[in-house]
């Protein structure tokens, strides 16, 4: 992988976030997460004798596996085994370079981790690898709408103060873009849909806080390396109030999650029929009469 494509500083990502678990901190969009995920897999009428979890930073999710009767064998594989709970398999791992054999796992989650790699693309590419025929993948990342009013603010006071801006926020993913990389990936029957989830606080500096708690602060490479200034903050927390309050007083922040879903390509599964195969004209189903391309419809009667 070149140095251009390498967006995130995934050394410090994983230090903040083993910070977060040390902290024991509220991370309410895992939580929000893990729940959803349980009740998407709660669809899914089948057995999963092996199931991994890659990269999602606590045991949310596994539990919510674990109370899937479902699901057999649970693996952690994360960058930091050791915190995971003892009742499940446990392996080190980084998402960019996963340790499943092929065709190993029926199936593969993921929490709120995968916008942070760079290499999204291989990432995806492995986990169809490991996943046997007929395997689901299914996983929740930060989609590339959220924390628009801090992105909008901060830019804004850096853009008066300072005469200029700086990157302070991650590019997360583009939902027009993910069921593109699944498809290339070799996925089949992609699906993709995003959840959207506006919460409130008491000001901008409270938010930060939060973010700060969970581990999400700027992780990218080229990030700024000198603070900004306080006035600059302050600024920030001004713009925030001014444009994004609502009636009490209270700032909203958005956080975008974008689900998707695909299976690792089987003969079972259901295919497109090929153009031309149809055994009925359209024309004669609508009980109407088909124009060929080209030819101009007369004039009405």
């Amino acid at each position: 992988m070149s140095s251009e494509t390498i967006l995130f500083d995934r050394k410090l990502m994983r230090m903040r976030l083993a910070g977060m678990r040390k902290r024991a901190a509220t991370a309410f969009l895992l939580d929000h997460a893990a729940v959803e995920l349980g009740e998407r897999l709660s669809a899914v009428l089948r057995q999963f004798e092996v199931a991994a979890d890659i990269g999602t930073p606590t045991d949310s999710v596994r539990r919510v596996l674990a109370a899937n009767k479902n699901i057999g064998t649970i693996v952690a594989a994360c960058a930091n085994p050791q915190d995971a709970d003892q009742s499940f398999l446990r392996v080190a791992a980084d998402e960019e370079a996963l340790p499943f054999a092929d065709a190993r796992l029926d199936l593969v989650v993921s929490a709120l981790t995968l916008q942070f790699v760079n290499d999204l693309p291989g990432t995806l590419v492995q986990v169809r690898r490991a996943l046997k025929p007929d395997g689901l993948f299914l996983a929740a990342l930060i989609g590339g709408e959220s924390l628009m009013e801090l992105r909008a603010s901060l830019a804004a006071a850096e853009s008066e103060i300072e005469g200029g801006v700086s990157p302070h926020v991650a590019p997360f993913a583009d939902v027009r873009e993910i069921g593109g990389l699944l498809q290339r990936a070799g996925f089949a029957l992609p699906v993709v849909d995003i959840d959207r989830l506006v919460v409130r606080y008491d000001s901008a500096f409270a938010l930060m806080h939060d973010l700060r708690a969970m581990g999400a602060t700027n992780a990218l490479r080229e990030r700024r390396r000198k603070p900004l200034r306080r006035s600059t903050f302050m600024r920030m927390a001004e713009i925030y109030a001014e444009r994004y309050a609502d009636a009490d007083g209270r700032v909203r922040a958005t956080f975008e999650i974008i689900w998707l879903s695909a299976w690792a390509p089987h003969e079972s599964q259901q295919k497109p029929l090929a153009p031309g195969s149809a055994a009925q004209r359209l024309a004669d189903a609508l009980g109407t009469t088909e124009i060929s391309t080209g030819e101009k419809p007369g004039p009405s009667r």
